[in-house]
């Protein structure tokens, strides 16, 4: 009997240390935002994938490759530092873009292996909705992040982009520029 307690102690240990000691979680978050503009107006800025101006703390972009179907984008950041991305998919009758981050300093954006797919459909009598789903992982890949790179952090840190991004998109389509 104490050998079967001892060995039930034992797994119960492992299992334990096995669970402290998995990598990151994927990370899912979806934001949305009603403009008041029809859809057409507003994929006008966010299909325009050479100017991501109304990105939060975007200030210059460059494309290469051939926007219809896969292209890169570099967006340079007010700090001067990037974030480069690659087209998935490109789908303008759809007013849907898709992307992955292929490089980004995760003092800027605390992700890794970082997807999203925005779309823009209409909400009504000349209002759009703008959906910006995006999935990665934290910021830290390895067991034991700091603090500023941990799920949560992570999670806050690009869902604020995101909103931040979101509310630029709104006030300019809404603007008129």
């Amino acid at each position: 009997m104490k050998t079967m307690t001892l060995a039930l102690a034992a797994t119960a240990a492992l299992v334990a240390a096995t669970a402290q000691a998995h990598g990151p979680t994927r990370r899912k978050i979806t934001e949305s935002i009603e403009i008041n503009a029809p859809a057409d107006k507003v994929w006008a800025v966010v299909g325009d994938v050479k100017s991501a101006d109304w990105m939060e703390n975007v200030t210059k972009t460059e494309v290469s490759g051939d926007v219809p179907t896969k292209f890169k984008r570099t967006l340079t950041l007010k700090n001067g530092n990037q974030i480069q991305e690659t087209s998935n998919k490109y789908k303008p009758d759809e007013k849907l873009f898709s992307y992955y981050i292929e490089k980004v300093d995760v003092k800027d954006l605390p992700a890794n292996d970082y997807s999203a797919t925005i779309t823009v459909e209409p909400a009504g009598d000349a209002k759009s909705k703008v959906e910006w789903k995006a999935a990665f992982y934290r910021g830290y890949m390895n067991n034991d992040p700091p603090p500023e790179l941990n799920d949560e952090a992570s999670e806050k840190g690009v869902g604020a982009w995101i909103k931040a991004s979101l509310a630029n998109l709104k006030a300019k389509v809404e603007k008129g520029s």
